[in-house]
């Protein structure tokens, strides 16, 4: 099949969390079935240079607002899929982010920014010779790619199959409904039935209603957007979707993180050779000047620091972890608040805690390696990587039951020492904490512990599962497509 990813990120040349990842190693797991994948994302200030794209196609002005646009080309990696990055620079080329300015402030044009992105997939997709071909399927991923799918269901006859998958339902693309015109949305798309959301046009609705398949990214997930509590308003329209709604769990991509060959640990290691393990332990703590101790356990966690991953929870936990001796690192950015809970904790307790504010790939490798026990609290969790890298590294997770968390983790307790890591209920710093106490006295035992962490490493976190549902949904897509009259 030949198939488009759109996507507002995608490693190496944009992250700003899972779905960059995500968007990447799906792409090398539907090339390596045979499929022709190319993957459409803006022109970000410095990509094309990363890249070493060149130019490809003209695409004039597809929202004629005066903003020409182009694509070049260029492998996305080694594995045999492409890139086409979109270039705009009135739009793409600036300092920050993808989404916003320097200081974190979201662009006050993100509405015509990733309605260019959609718009370019639309356009290219039914004039697809310029891929050399026609899709078959094209993948839109998250708000800032919705409206590919709703372009496509506007202009009608001969369109490919569309599928839209939700990352995270909170994130959903609301503007005003002034900027419909600007768009080229038509006067029909104002309705409850279309892109209309309490008021506001919401670029996540118009993917939920017009794409032919809808996936987010976790069988739970799935089931729990599809309530009061979980849907945020979207509940009904997702259930009404039936069928065509579906619940993907996300792989990784294991050979990026593979403790085996991870450039960035001094000493490989995998599940039969688990020295360099503890080589990465005792240089972690030399790197974050951690005092050198192996009697009690380092706590790790890689995030977001925001309410919705449960950092108040993880920081609520603290006292009782550290009074038992163990150690804490923290690599993330994000909530003012958190951030300095975070600082202020290292600093009552230096040599004890260490905080790293902001994100850096390689220490990310590190301290999935050099932790002994990893935290993902998250209140609600589409699906979650990190604690599917932190297994990977030998390193249980200690997670909350909720989406992606509860499809990935095992508890050991309540699988009689058969888990993977720890897992507890109620988003509550007590139950929180109960759960890193009983990690600690896993890790206090260590045959318990050593069998626990060959369970970990020993589950199968790939691509090749997910990508062949996948797969199976393009065709069925692609063959409903061609039921239409």
């Amino acid at each position: 099949m030949r198939i488009l990813q759109v996507a507002s990120e995608a490693v190496p040349l944009c992250k700003t969390g899972g779905l960059a990842d995500v968007v990447t190693a799906l792409s090398e797991a539907l090339v390596e079935r045979g499929d022709e994948v190319t993957v459409l994302m803006p022109a970000y200030r410095g990509t094309i240079a990363r890249a070493g794209a060149t130019p490809a196609f003209e695409l004039g002005d597809p929202l004629g607002l005066g903003h020409a646009a182009r694509v070049l080309a260029a492998p996305l990696d080694d594995s045999g899929a492409t890139v086409h990055l979109l270039q705009c620079d009135a739009l793409f080329d600036r300092p920050g982010g993808p989404y916003g300015d320097e200081a974190g402030h979201d662009w006050p044009d993100n509405h015509l920014r990733f309605a260019l992105l959609a718009r370019a997939a639309a356009q290219i997709a039914l004039a697809s010779a310029a891929l050399g071909g026609s899709i078959d399927v094209v993948h839109a991923h998250d708000w800032q790619a919705a409206l590919a799918t709703a372009y496509l269901a506007w202009w009608g006859v001969g369109r490919p199959a569309t599928v839209f998958t939700v990352h995270n339902l909170h994130f959903t693309g609301r503007f005003p409904q002034a900027i419909l015109p600007a768009i080229g949305a038509p006067s029909s798309a104002w309705s409850p039935a279309d892109l209309e959301f309490y008021g506001e046009a919401s670029y996540l609705k118009a993917g939920l209603v017009h794409a032919d398949r809808v996936t987010t990214v976790s069988p739970t997930y799935a089931d729990e957007i599809r309530t009061p509590e979980g849907g945020i308003g979207f509940d009904g329209l997702l259930r009404w979707r039936g069928d065509a709604v579906r619940g993907v769990l996300n792989g990784i991509d294991t050979r990026t993180w593979d403790p085996a060959s991870d450039p960035a640990l001094s000493i490989p290691y995998d599940a039969a050779h688990p020295a360099g393990k503890r080589d990465a332990r005792a240089a972690l703590q030399r790197e974050l000047g951690l005092d050198p101790q192996t009697s009690a356990p380092i706590f790790g966690v890689v995030s977001r620091l925001t309410w919705q991953k449960g950092i108040d929870l993880w920081l609520g936990g603290a006292p009782a972890v550290l009074a038992e001796g163990a150690q804490l690192v923290v690599l993330g950015s994000g909530e003012p608040g958190l951030e300095q809970a975070c600082l202020s904790l290292a600093a009552a307790y230096p040599g004890r805690v260490a905080v790293r504010r902001g994100y850096d790939e390689a220490l990310s490798h590190r301290i999935f390696a050099g932790t002994d026990l990893f935290g993902v609290p998250s209140r609600f969790e589409p699906c979650g990587l990190t604690q599917m890298y932190a297994m990977r590294y030998g390193t249980p997770p200690i997670v909350r039951r909720t989406g992606g968390l509860a499809d990935t983790v095992l508890d050991d307790d309540a699988t009689y020492g058969a888990g993977t890591g720890f897992v507890f209920e109620l988003p509550t710093v007590e139950a929180c904490t109960d759960a890193m106490l009983r990690a600690i006295g896993a890790f206090r035992d260590p045959g318990r512990y050593a069998a626990l962490q060959r369970r970990a490493m020993g589950r199968r976190h790939d691509w090749t599962a997910s990508a062949g549902i996948y797969r199976d949904l393009y065709l069925e897509a692609a063959a409903d497509r061609r039921r239409v009259p």
